[in-house]
């Protein structure tokens, strides 16, 4: 059992680092995505100015 699963991987050693490669650069995008819609939920600074003139 354990000679024909390294048979295989010997023989797709190609494809298999395609795949992981792929399933890397997925899991980073939607990382990325998601960061950035976190990031986005924040709250603005908000710059209030008073009667004096000076601003807060």
């Amino acid at each position: 059992m354990l000679a024909k699963i390294t048979e295989f991987v010997k023989e797709n050693q190609a494809e298999i680092a395609l795949v992981i490669a792929v399933i890397l650069v997925a899991l980073l995008a939607f990382s990325f995505g998601y960061w950035s819609a976190v990031n986005d939920m924040k709250k603005p600074i908000i710059i209030e100015q008073t009667n004096d003139g000076i601003q807060k």
